[in-house]
């Protein structure tokens, strides 16, 4: 699976993208969060304050909770603005 990293987040770790093999275990955002932050001391840092984080599966924004069974992509960011 993709995971990207945009905004602060790409900053803080270090790089724009990773292509992870996804645990069997690991089904949901918060699953995969929980195993991002596990094995990577910058991907913890960035991810400290789940309030600033948000979540994209295959493009559509999605909670926490949403499902990555056959997902191709994962895209986190923090909130936006715009005007």
């Amino acid at each position: 699976m993709k995971v990207l990293y945009f905004a602060r987040f790409r900053q803080m770790i270090g790089r724009g993208q990773d292509e992870i093999a996804v645990p069997a275990d690991v089904s949901t955002v918060n699953a995969l969060l929980n195993h991002l932050v596990a094995t990577d001391a910058g991907v913890a840092a960035a991810f400290a304050d789940l309030r600033t984080v948000r979540v994209a599966v295959d493009q559509n924004h999605c909670a926490l909770d949403a499902s990555i069974i056959g997902a191709k992509e994962v895209a986190f960011f923090p909130p936006v603005t715009g005007g």
